[in-house]
């Protein structure tokens, strides 16, 4: 007799496992990928180049997400995107010392990003059907912690376990084999708990929907998205309002470890671990959580422009490392630096809570959890775009001028921010 949600699992027992397993992926593609390319010899151009086109998936997921919401289950989907997601680490790893590394580790990065991309769809629909609304968001903090703990893995603990490997064994290549071949043992791991002890829920069933019905409702959803009021100036907001940090946070990593003598900090890969991966995330994650608990007190209407000026004036700050070049092997070096990471860090954390609940904002209506996936797809376009020639400018006109152009770009977050509408009692937390 097959087993029932009715003697039911703790949440705590599956979803940081879940979670951590959303998160890690993402940022193996998105931010590991563009420093182990760096450090296999490919220009800022190539690796800006090639890691932002795997953003796709992100900006695309919304015209897949109802085949993964109509065949087969929610927990069929999150095991095999897990063992698939497993086998593309692996297949990195296999690949990195081969003559041909570049084309096939991308290869198996792709199988990465559209299986992680299909497990984020999957993962948060299991979340809404196992658990009822006073779980949700009750722990709705323990998976956001859960997913910033897999940013500190990722950033944090793999590119320093990278540093270190590659110190010990004198040879990058062998160092990101060994990281990659770990990270996917861990990965068949968690494949291998989720297969077995992830809950059934009875709500989490097969529907057979006819093909026609299926493509009438999704054009339904996407026309009445784009007749949604002020939705030129909402995909105006949604695409331009991070542009210097969709800028910024391809070249940053690659700023930090180039030489100085290449116009960068010279920081080795470990240093870049502790900088960018655990002291920056841990700004980033303070800024977002002091941004949740302010707009919840007054509204995103009114923290609005402190979030917009938090999430782009602190940017001055790679200006002025790029400029004065302070060297990390000093404690003053090491001081300035690790601050103005924390700082930016911190800022855009900050900041990017007006952003996330504006998207929820826009999304509300009939169709909402829809129309938030089209959000989502646009905000994934918004960085991939930019970080397409991020690497092309930075070489074209070095790292100085290069993040002066980003400030100077800072006036356009401030325009499409001002043409935006926001209800004034929106985020606000309700009176009892």
């Amino acid at each position: 007799m097959e087993k029932t949600s009715i003697k039911r699992q703790s949440p705590w027992s599956w979803i940081p496992t879940l979670y951590f397993a959303e998160g890690l992926p993402y940022f193996m593609v998105m931010s590991v990928a563009v420093l182990m390319y760096s450090r296999l010899g490919l220009s800022d151009t190539d690796a800006a180049l090639y890691t932002s086109w795997l953003y796709l998936p992100w900006v695309i997921k919304p015209f897949w997400s109802p085949i993964v919401d109509l065949f087969k289950t929610k927990r069929w989907w999150i095991v095999v995107m897990q063992l698939l997601i497993g086998v593309g680490m692996a297949g990195v790893a296999f690949t990195i010392p081969g003559p041909d590394f570049i084309r096939w580790t991308l290869v198996f990065f792709w199988l990465m990003a559209f299986s992680s991309a299909t497990h984020d769809i999957a993962a948060d629909g299991f979340y809404m059907l196992e658990l009822d609304s006073h779980e949700q968001s009750l722990f709705v903090g323990i998976r956001s912690t859960f997913y910033r703990v897999a940013t500190i893995a990722g950033q944090g603990g793999l590119i320093t376990l990278a540093g270190y490997l590659e110190s010990r064994l004198k040879v990058p290549k062998e160092a990101w084999v060994y990281v990659f071949a770990g990270t996917s043992v861990l990965f068949i791991c968690l494949f291998l708990y989720h297969a077995f002890l992830l809950p059934k829920p009875n709500s989490d069933k097969e529907r057979y929907v006819e093909p026609k019905m299926l493509l009438n409702d999704f054009a339904m959803s996407f026309v009445s998205f784009f007749k949604k009021p002020q939705i030129l100036i909402a995909l105006l907001f949604m695409l331009l309002f991070r542009l210097p940090e969709a800028l910024l946070v391809k070249i940053a990593p690659l700023f930090l470890i180039k030489p100085i003598a290449e116009g960068g900090l010279g920081l080795s890969t470990i240093d870049v671990g502790i900088v960018q991966g655990t002291v920056g995330v841990i700004g980033l994650t303070l800024g977002g959580i002091i941004g949740g608990v302010i707009v919840s007190r007054g509204g995103l209407k009114k923290w609005l422009w402190p979030m917009v000026m938090s999430i782009t004036l602190p940017n001055i700050v790679y200006v002025i490392m790029a400029y004065y070049q302070p060297e990390y092997s000093t404690v003053t070096g090491a001081i300035i630096i690790n601050s103005c990471v924390f700082l930016e860090q911190f800022g855009y954390g900050f900041g990017f809570t007006a952003y996330m609940l504006y998207l929820i904002y826009f999304s509300q209506g009939e169709l909402q959890t829809s129309h938030y996936a089209f959000c989502t797809g646009f905000m994934a376009l918004g960085m991939m775009i930019p970080g397409l020639f991020a690497g092309w400018l930075a070489e074209s006109v070095g790292y100085l001028n290069f993040f002066i152009i980003v400030i100077c770009l800072v006036p356009i977050t401030f325009i499409v921010s001002k043409l935006i509408k926001v209800d004034a009692e929106f985020g606000k937390r309700s009176k009892e």
